[in-house]
Order: structure tokens, then sequence, then C-alpha cells
């Protein structure tokens, strides 16, 4: 049988047979090898069927970059049986595989992050790095988060809307200092504050802002393979939630938009079935 996964640093989706279940994240930049196996050992082994059943498993995750790729497969190996066939790969080749599948490409996630390539049909033959919530992931929920919070405070918003973000968030200048330069993880907390967008995409102000972000992530990543010719393919929460803003963007920056997927999981199984 085969187990496929697809994981992040806070949850990890898999997939045997007809079954699927989630554990905990899975993360080999950020969790020492012990923790992995713990998850491995108390949330995966016991969804698994009897031993000798598993004869592949293709692991997508955030962290899984060429210099983990080594480790990951030793861990898994541990945990699943040796002689079982073990892939490791990016989240970033997940999401190119089940959007694009066996065709080239242009493949990006949108969600608390950002990142795209572009796909060769099997491996991704080039990637604009997203350089992080600091520096880039233009599009992204901490991005935009990021955005409206600058607006806001420096007063580019109508008084109105500012008014609406302070009373629905009950942030103010000072607590979203002490979050962004004083805790860590400001990249989930600009992404929860993103979800006022959500909330009031349908106001003018708002709409301008998001349009002007999936722009941002458009012209500053997608834009760099130069293939204007390919569908531009996203998976993640973001793209999923502002599709129509995303569209508009792809076509205001000359592209056009492909397939949206909310995860990447349906599309693996299917590049997997192939």
């Amino acid at each position: 049988m085969r187990l496929i996964a697809d994981s992040g640093s806070t949850k990890t989706a898999w997939h045997i047979g007809d079954a699927d279940f989630e554990t905990h994240g899975i993360n080999p930049f950020h969790q020492t090898d012990d923790e992995i196996t713990g998850i491995l050992q108390n949330g995966l082994r016991p969804q698994l069927p009897t031993d000798g059943d598993v004869t592949q498993v293709f692991f997508y995750g955030a962290g899984c970059t060429p210099r983990m790729v080594p480790r990951m497969k030793r861990l898994l190996t541990a945990s699943v049986g040796e002689g079982v066939e073990v892939e490791i790969g990016s989240d970033m080749l997940g999401a190119a595989r089940a959007l694009c599948r066996k065709s080239e490409g242009i493949a990006c996630i949108l969600g608390t992050g950002a990142n795209s390539c572009y796909y060769d049909g099997t491996d991704v033959a080039d990637n604009v790095s997203p350089l992080g919530y600091i520096l880039g992931d233009e599009g992204s929920a901490a991005y935009i988060g990021k955005r409206l919070v600058g607006d806001v405070l420096k007063r580019q918003m109508p008084h109105d809307i500012c008014n609406l973000f302070f009373a629905e968030t009950g942030a103010d200048a000072d607590l979203i200092t002490d979050k962004v330069y004083r805790e860590p993880m400001a990249n989930r907390y600009l992404g929860l504050l993103s979800r006022f967008c959500q909330r009031h995409r349908d106001l003018e102000d708002i709409h301008t802002l998001l349009v002007d972000c999936f722009c941002q992530f458009f012209t500053r990543n997608v834009a760099a393979y130069k293939r204007h010719d390919l569908d531009v393919c996203f998976v993640g929460s973001v793209a999923h939630f502002y599709r129509s803003e995303l569209s508009e963007a792809a076509a205001q920056c000359g592209f056009k938009l492909g397939t949206v997927m909310r995860t990447p999981m349906e599309g693996l199984i299917k590049y997997h079935d192939d």
C-alpha cells in the first residue's frame, strides 16, 4: 500500500488506501530527531495496517530541503519498516505535483507564507526565493496582515475602517508592536490579523489592498519565470478564500489563473495513481 503525507509545521495530513488522518506537524528544520520520532511512533504507527502492507511512502513537507532529505528518510524508514520505498520532497514539489501532475506549469503556495516555482513536469526546475515574511512572502496571509497593519497605523486607511479594525481585533499600536517585534511567530500573528480583510473584502479599500498584495506576488515572483504562456496554479488557504481577487490580480499582471486547491492531498493522490 502507498502512504502519502503532506506536512507543515502545524499538522501533517496522511493518506493510505481509503483512509485519511492527521498527526502533529513535522518540520525537520525546526524539530529534533526525538520529536519527529515521537510523532511518527505515537501518531502515525497506530494508524497503519499490519507490518508489511506499506510498500511506498511519499512524504512532502515544509523544511524538507536537500540537506534534510537523508535525515527524514532515515526517520521514516525506522518507523514504517526497512525495505519500504521512501521518497522525500519539499512542500513546493508536493504542491507542483498536486497542481500540475505530469505537465509543466507554474505552481504556487499561498497560505501563511508564500512560494512559487516553475515545474517541468517532474521536478522543481526554477524557484524564486520567497525570502520569508520580512523580506518577501508577497500575497501570503502574513504579508496581507503586515500591509493592513501598516496602512491602519499610518492612517492610510479611511477612519471608519481603522476604527472597525481596532474594535474587532482588540489590537492597538503597542500590542501589535510587542507581538511583531518582541514575541515569536510574528508571521502567524500577522496572518491572523489578515482575516479582517476576509470579513470586509467587499469594502473598496480592502479590495484594493488585497488585489495589490496579489499583484506584488505576480510581479515579484511569477514574472521572473518569463512563462506567460503557462497557467499559474495555486494551493493554500489564502488562494482558496481569495480566488476572485487573485484572478483579478492575475489578469492585471498578464497571467491566466489555473487550478486552485485549498490543500494538495487530492492532487497528490491523482499524481501517484497516474
